[in-house]
């Protein structure tokens, strides 16, 4: 086999992808943008603000507002009115708000159940939402207990309440709660969809890069090369190859793109190279069946794109497997999506090395050898038909 061929028929499929502008943009830019897109959404790397209205003043309403401006992993800013919090929430200023009653404090004195409004927009968290109720129900739990030492006559009057409650609660053992995350405690932005955006993409740009192998026979490029003195094991190597460095081509210019540009940590890096290689295969494997099949450039594009988005779809790429149905998880690790998924999730967060995620690893090498088995098979005979 002559080996100056095999690299020069890779190295052709791999220029006609960069010279097309169009697909060099999806290839090299597009990316980029998605991470860029979903780290500024849904990340971790932020604070969230919450709004807070307090239109009286009393020891009870400076005490809520203070227990919430304590929590920790929040930012309370200060508003004027209702109506100038709910703007705020509703164009994504702030989170979620309260609202503190101007009368608190004396209705409260006088028995009265308050209600506190709370005001939480599309993009707040449950946990957010919980972080509100913890506060109020703190407070909540200080005025019961004066209103019972006052009905009791423990004490004199609610005020009493307060100031008793407020000195036997140092009195009372404290528990502390220690919590310990296994693995990286808080993925920074980027992190987030990372690892889902590279396994979309190889396997996106892999099926549309199919189109350049049926150009390759439907121009007789395939038949002049089979009438030289080009062996079909050199051939069917090169087109492998070529397809084999556009989706390294892909996968390499996001993980070390995200690394330049957003900071991202791919843990371990023996673990994250070996996926993005084996992954690789599979894609290349994917993309020579289908060019093989096919018949039609635009065809293999169009259908390439179509099948991307929705394997990546139902492998994890879009919406993490942790919420997946249990049905839906075990279809899901019917693709290498998933298993790829997996092994980088594992290596970002546990920053896990290639004994840890070996089953993963196994499984995209037994993809990658079977697609590419079927891919050769099918190629040689669509080749030596054509030729």
């Amino acid at each position: 086999m002559n080996t100056r061929k095999v690299i020069a028929i890779a190295g052709v499929n791999l220029r006609r992808l960069t010279r097309d502008k169009v697909g060099a943009f999806f290839v090299f830019v597009f990316p980029l943008l998605i991470i860029l897109a979903i780290g500024a959404a849904f990340g971790s790397g932020f604070t969230p603000q919450v709004g807070i209205v307090a239109s009286g003043s009393g020891p009870l309403a400076d005490d809520l507002r203070a227990r919430l401006e304590a929590t920790e992993g929040i930012e309370v800013r200060p508003y004027v009115d209702i109506g100038a919090l709910r703007t705020a929430v509703e164009r994504g200023s702030v989170e979620a708000g309260l609202v503190i009653p101007a009368t608190y404090d004396e209705r409260i004195g006088e028995g009265e159940t308050v209600a506190v409004t709370a005001i939480v927009g599309p993009t707040a968290s449950q946990e957010l939402q919980l972080t509100l109720d913890a506060a109020v129900d703190a407070q909540n739990v200080r005025i019961r207990a004066a209103r019972f030492a006052a009905s009791e006559g423990v004490v004199g009057n609610f005020d009493d309440g307060l100031v008793r409650v407020d000195a036997l609660a140092g009195s009372f053992p404290q528990i502390d709660v220690t919590s310990r995350t296994a693995g990286n405690a808080v993925l920074g932005t980027f992190e987030t969809g990372a690892a889902q955006e590279l396994i979309l993409f190889m396997f996106l740009t892999s099926l549309s890069a199919s189109s350049m192998l049926i150009e390759t026979r439907r121009f007789g490029v395939s038949t002049r090369m089979l009438a030289s003195p080009t062996p079909m094991r050199a051939i069917l190597v090169g087109e492998a190859l070529g397809r084999y460095a556009i989706a390294i081509v892909q996968g390499l210019l996001i993980v070390i793109g995200t690394v330049l540009l957003f900071q991202v940590e791919w843990g371990n890096a023996v673990t994250t190279a070996l996926v993005v290689l084996l992954f690789a295969l599979a894609a290349t494997g994917a993309a020579m069946v289908m060019g093989s099949v096919l018949q039609n450039a635009s065809q293999a594009g169009a259908m390439g794109v179509f099948l991307g988005l929705v394997l990546a779809a139902i492998g994890g790429c879009m919406v993490p497997l942790e919420i997946f149905p249990p049905v839906m998880y075990r279809i899901a690790h019917l693709f290498p999506h998933a298993w790829a998924i997996e092994a980088l999730t594992d290596s970002i967060s546990t920053d896990a090395g290639p004994s840890q995620v070996a089953s993963d690893l196994w499984v995209l090498a037994a993809y990658g050898a079977v697609l590419l088995s079927v891919a050769t098979v099918l190629l040689r005979r669509t080749l030596t038909v054509r030729g």
